[in-house]
Formats: C-alpha cells, sequence, structure tokens
C-alpha cells in the first residue's frame, strides 16, 4: 500500500475534557499531518515535523477543513434499516408491530447481504468507522455483515441476536442452536482480519434462563469477546423483566446471574437504573450505552449523563444511534441530540467532550483505543475529514465563530453526512468510493 500523508488541521484527544476551553485534554495542530502506511498511522503532528518524514508519500491536502479519528458508534440493529422512522409506538409495541416482522425477512441470506451492505456503506457515508452491530437471529445475518465489513476492512463488533422466547416463531432459536450459531460464528469471524465478535442475547424478556446459561458459558469459554444486550430502557420492560425472573434482585442483576457483566459487556440504554443497579455496573466495569434519538423517538426517558459520570462510583458510558429505534446515522447528530437530554437535566456538555465521546471515548468503552479513536502512531488509520462549512447556513455561522469548541458545537448542530468530506478505513479512501448509490 502506497503511504500517504493527510494534511489539515488535526484533532485528536487525550483524556475527557472539563471544559470547552480546556485543550489540554486535546492535540489540535493548525497546521497538521498525519503520516499513514499499511493501513497504520506511522505518525501525527504538524506538517513542518512529519513532512520530511514522508518523502516518498502521497500527500493529501484536506485544509483548511479538521482531521480527526473515526467516529465509533456502540450500538446499531443491522437488520432494522427499513424499520427506521416508522410511527407511533413505544418499546415493547414498536418490537412486536415493526422489528420483529422486518427481522424475518433475514432468513434469506441475499436480503441479509443486500442490507448489511447498505448499513455499512450508509455508516461511512457519516463518518463512522466503527460500529457495534446487532445482526437477527439468523446465522446468515451475522455471516453477511461480517462478509461486508471484512471486504471494506472495517474494524466491527458484531453478534448474531439470541432469542427463544416472546417473539414471533420467525425470529427465534432455541439455547442450543443459539450456542452452536455463535460458536461457529466466533470460530469463522473472530479476529478475522479485523472483525470482533460480541455475543448478543437481544434482553432478558427474549431470552429464557436456559438461553441466559448459554449465553455465559460462550463468555467464560472465550474470553475477551464483547458481549451486547439492552437493559433499563423503558418502564414496561423493567416491569416484565422482572416477572420473567422473580429470583433476580433487579433487572441488572438478572445479567449478574449468568456472569454477563464485565469491562465489555455494553448495555444499551440503561436509563432507569437504580443505585444498587449502577453500583454493580460501574463495580464490573460494564459500560452503559447512551442512545439518545432512539430514547427520545420511543419516548423512554432521559439518560442521566452527567450524574452517572460524577457519581462516587462512575460509569463507563459510550454513545450510539441504535438505528433503527435511533433516528439517525449520524455521530454528530447523536450527540446533538445528546446534548439536548443532557440540558433538559440542568446540565451541559461541552463541545470538546461530544467529540472526545465519539472518537476516543467509545473506543475506550469497547476497550479498544489501542487501535481506533485516537491518531496516535501505531493504531489504525481510521480517520474523518469535516467540513464546518458544508452547506450555506453552516458558511454563514462559520463567519463568527472564534474558538475550535465553536465550531465543534457548529459541526455537532448543523452538520451531516454533508460535512463529511472523506472517510479512511485503514488509511484507505472509503466515502469517495460509494457514489451515490
Amino acid at each position: 500500500m502506497t503511504r500517504s500523508l493527510l494534511r489539515g488541521r488535526t484533532l485528536s484527544f487525550h483524556r475527557f475534557p472539563q471544559s470547552a476551553d480546556d485543550l489540554a485534554a486535546c492535540s489540535y495542530v493548525e497546521d497538521g499531518a498525519v503520516l499513514i502506511d499499511n493501513g497504520s498511522i506511522v505518525a501525527s503532528g504538524t506538517y513542518d515535523e512529519i513532512a520530511p518524514m514522508a518523502s516518498d508519500a502521497t500527500v493529501i491536502d484536506h485544509r483548511p477543513n479538521l482531521i480527526l479519528p473515526g467516529f465509533v458508534d456502540c450500538h446499531a440493529h443491522c437488520p432494522q434499516m427499513q424499520v427506521i422512522a416508522s410511527y407511533g409506538a413505544e418499546l415493547l409495541d414498536w418490537l412486536n408491530k415493526y422489528t420483529f416482522p422486518e427481522e424475518t425477512k433475514f432468513a434469506n441470506p441475499q436480503h441479509s447481504r443486500r442490507i448489511a451492505r447498505q448499513f455499512l456503506d450508509e455508516l461511512i457515508r457519516y463518518g463512522t468507522t466503527s460500529v457495534v452491530a446487532y445482526c437477527s437471529v439468523h446465522k446468515s445475518s451475522a455471516e453477511a455483515f461480517f462478509a461486508e465489513s471484512d471486504a471494506r476492512n472495517m474494524l466491527n463488533v458484531a453478534g448474531k441476536v439470541m432469542m427463544d422466547r416472546n417473539a414471533p416463531a420467525g425470529v427465534l432459536d432455541t439455547p442450543q442452536s443459539s450456542y452452536d450459531d455463535t460458536k461457529a460464528l466466533i470460530a469463522e469471524w473472530h479476529g478475522k482480519g479485523r472483525q470482533h465478535y460480541a455475543v448478543t442475547p437481544r434482553f432478558a424478556i427474549t431470552s429464557s434462563p436456559e438461553q441466559m446459561e448459554m449465553a455465559g458459558a460462550l463468555m467464560r469459554e472465550h474470553p475477551g469477546l464483547h458481549m451486547q444486550t439492552h437493559l433499563s430502557e423503558n418502564h414496561a420492560e423493567i416491569a416484565y423483566t422482572c416477572e420473567l425472573y422473580p429470583q433476580a434482585k433487579d433487572y441488572t442483576d438478572v445479567y449478574d446471574r449468568y456472569g454477563l457483566l464485565g469491562p465489555r459487556s455494553l448495555f444499551g440504554h440503561a436509563i432507569h437504573l437504580s443505585e444498587r443497579e449502577r453500583d454493580a455496573l460501574s463495580d464490573s466495569g460494564s459500560v452503559a450505552v447512551f442512545c439518545p434519538t432512539s430514547n427520545l423517538f420511543l419516548g423512554s426517558g432521559l439518560f442521566p449523563y452527567q450524574e452517572n459520570r460524577s457519581r462516587t462510583k462512575p460509569l463507563r458510558i459510550a454513545t450510539a444511534t441504535d438505528v433503527g429505534g435511533g433516528t439517525n446515522y449520524s455521530m454528530l447528530r447523536t450527540m446533538d441530540e445528546a446534548y439536548k437530554i443532557i440540558a433538559l437535566q440542568g446540565e451541559k456538555l461541552n463541545p470538546l467532550a461530544s467529540f472526545w465521546q465519539i472518537t476516543r471515548g467509545n473506543a475506550e468503552a469497547l476497550s479498544l483505543a489501542n487501535r481506533i479513536g485516537t491518531l496516535e502512531a501505531g493504531t489504525d488509520a481510521d480517520i474523518v475529514i469535516l467540513d464546518a462549512r458544508a452547506t450555506p447556513a453552516m458558511r454563514l455561522r462559520m463567519e463568527t465563530v472564534e474558538t475550535l469548541a465553536e465550531e465543534l458545537f457548529l459541526l455537532q448542530t448543523l452538520g451531516d453526512d454533508r460535512a463529511v468530506v472523506e472517510v479512511y478505513i485503514a488509511g484507505k479512501p472509503a466515502k469517495s468510493d460509494l457514489g451515490t448509490n
């Protein structure tokens, strides 16, 4: 692969920014450069520092645009592309009316491949270079996702949903078949190229105790895997779960009893948690995944982001689109809605923190910051180029912007796929290859 040098304004984070002027939390270079070789970042810094190291590199000049690590989306449903923007239901009704019927289509491998292709293309279009994805219950759905992901050389985390009750027959497996299919998928795909597998019991309502035992067994047999599921999104969901698992202390305890809490365990939503539950998640290092557009669209509630971060036992937090309950593929839109949810609770999230969250913050939540989420030497060259003047309205507003934080907030508030100039996956241009399909 030809060495390449990206030139532009570079921005990468070291830690969570405490305020809009906490520039010590990041590395921001007005005339910066990122040297890429064989899919990895060799060096980043000022252009004057890096250019002498790159005499044999192809220079790609992105000035005056921003060069950032690619966005990371920590919770999305690949099979729900044709469910997004479905009208008028809360969580459990929404699943039964729209989601489960749609997911029955994924028994067809051709349909699975078509949607996986469109799903990953759409994420790239919006600047997302890594996603944690739910596939359907069908083994062919996960196979299609991983095949498309591997073809793009993306670093993605995904898994076949495990669900053996409380859903239509077309989206059910059994405890044993879910175990067998997952074992086969792990063997085929985990560690192939840049692929990572996540054991994926959809949520406690659709998994019997026997299937939850199987999920726990898979995590014990394959240490280092991710686990993803849903937790405490909706009050009716919580009540039903507690009916199904009366021996558990609470919803979180259901997962704990089967060994599913841990540093690579991702719990989608986690809105309505007791102090005991938050302590259990914190003590285990588990991750609460904030899905703002979905929480607003389904009327699920307001995730207490700042409270969860600032408590004596803070929670690890990720953010995500949650397509198709979520209403947009964009992590910029996700953080725009996150800002509003946090503001409704009397707090603010500063713009630097928003961009930390969707880059290094989400990478840290996945325990993958050594690979993605930064512009540090030795990491994978997954990069997004952003233009804060992408639309007439943005150009007009930029005339009055004076600081980096103001520019980032403009991108977060008004930006969409038009603000994403280019996306690099392992050093290779990816968005420009999509065309207009």
